[in-house]
């Protein structure tokens, strides 16, 4: 970035609050992860019951936020990308995507708008990836949370919506997010062996050890990771 964003003091910003949740110091890149999803799981809280809504976050939502400008281009060649322009924050979608890749988009890019200023703490690279694609990591996990929360995917699990599709309609999102966020929460393992089955039968053992269960029908294993699209 070229300029510096001066944001309104106001407490009552939710761009304010949401910033407020990282700390002022270093983070490994496993508190960065904690960090995106308590901020994923503020934005949604503010957002919904501002706006009473029961659809999780729109476009509407983000777009109407103080500083912030939500626009659509035919013609960007990636998915959205996002800049100060000395005024406003600008997010910038894809039109040509689908509307889930897009609110997908949406919040990975407000993400980045979140962490400017304090990305260099929050992600610092290591062996495996470098401080970018940490970023880009990052944004990919705070977008999936605050899409699909843990608390209502395993909501909507519990009652019965087990299915990837099925969940991807429920929540308005890809198949392949929903893919990762079952991946991340550790019901892909419950998915993935048991593509057909309904319930769970306990199994006995010693009072001591948790609780267990067994599936009526057999799986073929555990699937590898997907990436969200």
């Amino acid at each position: 970035m070229n300029h510096s964003p001066t944001f309104p003091t106001s407490p009552v910003s939710i761009l304010k609050r949401i910033r407020a949740l990282a700390p002022v110091r270093d983070c490994t890149f496993p508190e960065s992860l904690v960090i995106a999803e308590r901020q994923a799981t503020r934005l949604a809280a503010l957002l919904t019951v501002d706006n009473g809504s029961v659809d999780g976050i729109q476009t509407h939502d983000i777009d109407g936020l103080p500083r912030i400008r939500v626009i659509f281009e035919s013609a960007l060649p990636v998915s959205g990308m996002s800049h100060w322009n000395g005024r406003e924050w600008i997010i910038t979608i894809a039109a040509t995507d689908s509307l889930p890749r897009q609110r997908f988009t949406l919040l990975h890019e407000f993400k980045h708008v979140i962490d400017h200023g304090v990305a260099h703490r929050l992600y610092r690279g290591n062996r495996r990836h470098k401080p970018g694609e940490q970023a880009e990591m990052a944004a990919d996990y705070f977008a999936g949370c605050a899409l699909v929360s843990k608390r209502d995917l395993k909501h909507a699990w519990g009652i019965g919506i087990q299915r990837p599709g099925a969940l991807a309609a429920h929540f308005n999102v890809s198949e392949p997010a929903i893919r990762v966020r079952l991946a991340q929460t550790g019901l892909d393992v419950i998915s993935d062996r048991q593509p057909t089955s309904r319930c769970a039968r306990p199994v006995r053992g010693p009072r001591n050890q948790p609780q267990t269960f067994r599936y009526a029908a057999s799986g073929q294993g555990r699937s590898n990771r997907r990436s969200y699209a």
